[in-house]
């Protein structure tokens, strides 16, 4: 009988693990089977462009698989029982040996009143082509307001900012614009927020949203479009199961991805609350995704046919951020994600954050990074996936 993996969701993390899993192991020994709730891949570090009017190039996961093996379904994931061991979906129930749990996250509104009723976000593509068709209707001098200074936030501004600059565009942040950069960094962000004309509402929490303005503790910011970008919530499903979970909701799993309170369930990119360098969560992103995929499908390749499990440490190099089309900032990091005094800025920060991009879809379609890899047999009478400790 061969051996059952399930993988959930099939954004940067999922995708790729299913198809390093197909590389390296033999067909005819294990199947594999993709959930996804859409037929194709989403960029999701790219739905700042595509809520700015930005098409696309389709990825298709029929194409991306073609001929590796892997079995896709397109529904939606509505239940998991890890104690079952199965996993429910919209008109079918699957059995599993072993679990992938990538379902990954959406936004979150802090509980902050009338957010959700109000506010536009680009956590999915849904959202992200809600928020073109609003934006298209715009007229010049209308208020657009993001809210959030991370990632998310700053690339979103600059990119509406660049490309109509027709609109009065405001960024709210907790704290001062870019705090977590170098001071170098922090310089440029604010050189490039001056050109574009960005207005920053710094030290400034929002305690309201409505439909034409955001309340914060320093006063009322109209808007015309609000746009949340504060911060990611993972899918609420982990929570009706029985894994230990930390207290955002994320899987705890060990070096290897493995859930700590269930041996035969994996979790990988958002949904896993995993430590990197210097014992130091992973945060939420695709940087943080595609590694821990890596590692994820090399350990439960290795505990089925016996091999070493991998040990690379998961660590930090850069955070590339895109400023527009046109300028961009790539802020070198410490393994364990902290700021270092050096940056590169510019158009050719620009050019390498594309790259960036482009090297994460290429990661999907190429999950073992193009290098040749040797399948191996599964063990047979197979080990138990829980007898392998190490």
């Amino acid at each position: 009988m061969k051996h059952r993996i399930v993988v959930l969701g099939a954004g940067y993390a999922g995708a790729v693990a299913a198809g390093r899993l197909a590389a390296r192991l033999y067909r005819d020994e294990v199947a594999i089977t993709l959930v996804n709730a859409e037929p194709d891949f989403v960029e999701r570090v790219r739905m700042h462009e595509l809520a700015t009017g930005r098409d696309l190039k389709p990825r298709p996961y029929d194409e991306l698989f073609a001929g590796t093996g892997v079995e896709l379904k397109v529904t939606k994931v509505t239940g998991v029982d890890v104690d079952r061991k199965t996993v429910a979906l919209e008109a079918e129930e699957l059995e599993y040996d072993t679990l992938v749990y990538a379902l990954g996250s959406g936004w979150n509104s802090q509980g902050v009143p009338g957010a959700a009723e109000h506010a536009y976000q680009i956590a999915s593509r849904p959202g992200a082509l809600r928020l073109r068709e609003k934006l298209a209707s715009l007229t010049a001098g209308q208020s657009v307001t993001v809210v959030g200074g991370g990632l998310t936030g700053v690339e979103f501004v600059t990119e509406l900012a660049e490309s109509r600059p027709d609109l009065d565009v405001a960024l709210v942040v907790r704290g001062e614009l870019g705090d977590w950069l170098s001071a170098g960094g922090r310089r440029h962000l604010r050189k490039v927020f001056d050109r574009l004309r960005i207005t920053v509402h710094e030290n400034a929490a929002v305690t309201r949203v409505d439909e034409e303005k955001v309340t914060t503790d320093g006063g009322m910011i109209p808007a015309a479009v609000t746009v949340w970008t504060a911060g990611f919530a993972v899918h609420p499903i982990v929570r009706t199961t029985s894994l230990e979970v930390s207290d955002t909701g994320r899987i705890v799993v060990d070096e290897t991805m493995r859930s700590v309170s269930h041996p035969d369930v994996y979790a990988i990119g958002d949904a896993a609350y995993a430590m990197g360098s210097k014992n130091k969560p992973l945060r939420m992103s695709c940087a943080s995704g595609q590694p821990m995929a890596w590692q994820a499908a090399d350990s439960i390749a290795a505990r089925l046919t016996g091999g070493k499990l991998p040990h690379a440490p998961l660590a930090y190099f850069n955070q590339c951020i895109s400023l527009g089309r046109k300028d961009g900032l790539i802020q070198y990091v410490t393994s364990d994600d902290r700021a270092v005094n050096a940056t590169l800025t510019g158009r050719i920060a620009a050019v390498y954050k594309e790259l960036i991009c482009k090297g994460a879809a290429w990661g999907v379609a190429k999950p073992t990074l193009g290098l040749p890899v040797r399948r191996r047999h599964v063990v047979r009478p197979a080990v138990p996936l829980h007898e392998w400790t190490s």
